[in-house]
């Protein structure tokens, strides 16, 4: 976790350069009035731990269902493109990220500083409860950050581990499979199961054929629910008969794409799925 931080830009060739903050450069208030996310993942924290009135901006994507869990509380925000000119006619006195300091959108502004929280990426839980208290803080309420990590944590107080050992594969589209190092890595160990990837020596993001998967014959198949239909060849190759004998998870990807208070909702539903699935083999 960086802190507040300024934004000076300087441009160098076709890339942007970051030099250390001046002294005199601006401070966030203490409560901030124009709070500005540039992306997606800071889009759900900001929601979840700022007045409403405070939010002077969102990413495009704040109100996709499919990408945000918070997507119904960003409706009726303003949204915003990848633009300079929305953010220099907002004016932040706040501006969030992960990290922020990366925004092509702040790069085409030179000489301009704005404060700025820069959030780390979360693949742990440890890392979303920090991401949520540098945001409630740095928002003014320091108090719904602390409660809302309570919260997580009496939701996860107690959480059997029904994997037991067991292998799992979070396969999606186009055969793309998720590795270690990773959120979803990270939350199939906390409830006892094993990663497929893992297993097999991959990377954090990999490719395994249908042949391969078949061969390999993980006890579950973790997929995003948007395939538990089939609307195009991506997710056809998840319906294919040779794989309809692996038990199968099914989460959105709303709650998973980002390290957001979304974590302890996937952890219970596939704890509840993997109940389901033992209970009928009885």
């Amino acid at each position: 976790m960086r802190g507040l931080l300024a934004i000076p830009l300087l441009l160098a060739g076709a890339g942007a350069l970051w030099a250390a903050a001046p002294a005199s450069a601006p401070k966030a208030p203490a409560t901030p009035k124009r709070i500005v996310s540039v992306n997606l993942c800071a889009d759900q924290l900001v929601l979840a731990l700022a007045d409403r009135g405070q939010i002077a901006g969102l990413t495009h994507n704040a109100s996709d269902p499919e990408l945000s869990a918070a997507a119904a509380k960003a409706r009726g925000l303003p949204l915003l493109g990848n633009s300079a000119e929305q953010i220099l006619a907002i004016g932040p006195d706040l501006v969030v990220g992960m990290p922020a300091s990366r925004s092509a959108a702040l790069a085409a502004l030179p000489g301009r500083t704005y404060p700025l929280l820069d959030l780390d990426t979360a693949d742990r839980l440890d890392q979303i409860y920090t991401s949520i208290r540098a945001t409630a803080k740095a928002v003014g309420h320091a108090d719904r950050g602390e409660a809302l990590v309570a919260k997580m944590e009496r939701e996860l107080a107690g959480l059997p581990k029904p994997g037991r050992g067991r292998v799992a594969a979070y396969y999606q589209r186009r055969g793309y499979m998720t590795g270690t190092g990773t959120l979803i890595d990270e939350l199939m160990t906390r409830l006892g199961l094993v990663n497929l990837a893992g297993k097999l020596g991959k990377p954090p993001l990999s490719q395994l054929s249908l042949e391969e998967m078949v061969a390999a014959q993980p006890d579950f198949l973790i997929v995003e629910s948007a395939t538990d239909t089939i609307t195009d060849q991506g997710s056809e190759m998840l319906h294919h008969p040779a794989l309809k004998n692996i038990p199968r998870i099914s989460i959105p990807q709303a709650w998973t794409v980002c390290g957001s208070p979304e974590y302890t909702v996937a952890a219970r539903s596939i704890v509840a799925q993997i109940a389901a699935i033992d209970g009928g083999r009885r």
